[in-house]
């Protein structure tokens, strides 16, 4: 947020948000971009723990009282509203309070494909009549979470996160009953042909996106029926986060508009490649934020939609003089932090059941070993290009926000017990591991993982307070219910087998 967050011993942290130095300003900004769009109205939406998202409609003429006072929703809907499968709430029963959810005014930006409609981010908090913590941040609010852990981190480090992801997705098509009916083109990696196929999708995509702040840079057709990677400019870690979210609502819209589905399932197919979306990460001293129009004469929202942070130092390159593969020490400690909690780390990357079918499937490039290496695809690190590292155990499914966080506290990690990776894979690494080489190898399965994340208090605190609690509860009934689901597979394997 822009401006200066200070609290008084009186003030509760909703009420310090509210009047944080700037915010006003921000607040009368956007209700000129109201009248001037003729916005109607708003859509003021957070995160949930899976990365819906969620919240509430409001019309325009209601701005500068919910910008004040915000609006309130069920604790619950942080976790879906979701029954586990015992049929009780996950998180919070329906005796709990309702949050709080604050926007952020500089998040705000019309939707494009509909003039007479914005969005805007929030932050949430409890209930100001709580009896306990009234007014506090929500620790089960995720956005929220990686503001105030990011905050932390440059604070300690000086350093502050930049990100980009590699959003990867397929386009389906829809059967007579609405269900998907396979992907719109052949598996046929960068080819040409088949991303045309996709033009009219793609360039709609690519028209929206810029429309509501994301630089698009480039894009391919995957090897996976109907999939497609389409890139937008790295930046500051909150930023990258609200755009893949940005970019996911987006997608949704054009499925609408073509009768289509827009599929983030990691694998939906097997035999073809799964959808990935892996983190290219760099740590960053100072920079400058700087506004990209995008070539519009009128941005539609603030500024901050359209701002990227350029410049500073990249301290993730390599030492002037040493090998041009290899990071500095800033870098080295990162992705040895990254190793160090590689398996917890891959309950929130890989955070579905579905993700797993992407590690098993043989063949296909996934990141399986805990290794790294420079431009080696068969580690779970690799380092992409000098001054930065590509993080490969993640999916589509992932929620962007606790996945950053987490990062953050293996970096903070690596960097205060200054963690050696060891040196770098340049070797396939089945065939050094057919050499001899001892490699720990990824959680197989979401229940592994999760029991991973549970012994590693870490990788814990990125989701502090009641969050943990609740993503654990979340995806451990998934994996549950997973595990007493009769599947095809079931009757295909056993159904005559005896006698």
């Amino acid at each position: 947020m822009t401006g200066v967050l200070t609290k008084t011993d009186q003030q509760t942290d909703l009420e310090a948000y509210v009047r944080a130095e700037g915010r006003d300003e921000l607040v009368k900004q956007v209700r000129a971009k109201i009248d001037d769009l003729g916005i109607q109205y708003v859509y003021y939406q957070f995160v949930s723990v899976t990365g819906r998202i969620v919240g509430k409609g409001v019309p325009a003429d209601y701005w500068e009282t919910t910008a004040e006072k915000g609006f309130q929703l069920v604790y619950g809907a942080t976790a879906n509203l979701a029954l586990d499968r015992h049929r009780s709430y996950i998180g919070y029963g329906p005796e709990a309070a309702e949050l709080v959810a604050i926007p952020d005014p500089e998040t705000f930006c019309q939707l494009p494909w509909d003039p007479r409609v914005a969005r805007v981010y929030c932050v949430c908090f409890r209930n100001r009549e709580e009896e306990a913590d009234a007014g506090a941040f929500l620790t089960a609010d995720c956005r929220g979470n990686l503001k105030r852990i990011h905050a932390e981190f440059q604070e300690t480090h000086g350093l502050h996160l930049r990100h980009g992801c590699e959003p990867e997705m397929m386009w389906l098509k829809k059967g007579p009953d609405g269900k998907p009916n396979g992907g719109v083109t052949k598996p046929n990696c960068y080819h040409i042909d088949q991303f045309e196929e996709l033009r009219d999708v793609f360039l709609r995509v690519t028209e929206y996106s810029r429309a509501m702040g994301l630089d698009m840079i480039q894009g391919d057709h995957e090897d996976a029926p109907g999939q497609l990677e389409l890139n937008f400019t790295f930046d500051d870690a909150l930023r990258t986060c609200d755009r893949l979210t940005t970019y996911r609502q987006i997608c949704a819209q054009v499925a609408r508009e073509f009768n289509l589905i827009a599929c983030f399932m990691s694998k939906p197919f097997m035999g073809v490649s799964a959808s990935g979306c892996h983190h290219n990460l760099s740590l960053w001293r100072d920079g400058e934020d700087t506004v990209n129009p995008l070539g519009l004469e009128n941005l539609p929202g603030l500024a901050e939609n359209f701002t990227y942070r350029k410049g500073g130092e990249n301290t993730f390159l390599p030492v002037p003089g040493k090998s041009r593969r290899i990071p500095g020490p800033v870098g080295l400690h990162c992705i040895g932090g990254v190793i160090e909690h590689l398996g917890a780390l891959t309950a929130i990357g890989c955070s579905t059941v579905n993700s797993y079918r992407r590690l098993w499937d043989t063949g296909l490039w996934a990141p399986v070993y805990a290794d790294w290496g420079y431009q080696n695809r068969t580690c779970g690190l690799r380092v992409s290009a000098p001054g930065r590292f590509e993080y490969r155990a993640v999916d589509s499914m992932v929620n962007p926000y606790l996945m950053a966080a987490a990062l953050l506290k293996a970096f903070d990690d690596g960097l205060q017990r200054e963690l050696d990776p060891g040196e770098p894979e340049q070797r396939n690494i089945y065939a050094a591991m057919g050499q001899g080489k001892a490699v720990q190898k990824l959680p197989m399965s979401l229940g592994e993982a999760l029991e991973r994340l549970a012994t590693d208090q870490v990788i814990q605190s990125a989701m502090p307070g009641e969050m943990y609690n609740i993503y654990h509860q979340y995806k451990r009934d998934e994996w549950e219910r997973f595990l007493a689901t009769v599947s095809n597979w079931d009757t295909e394997a056993y159904l005559d087998c005896l006698p």
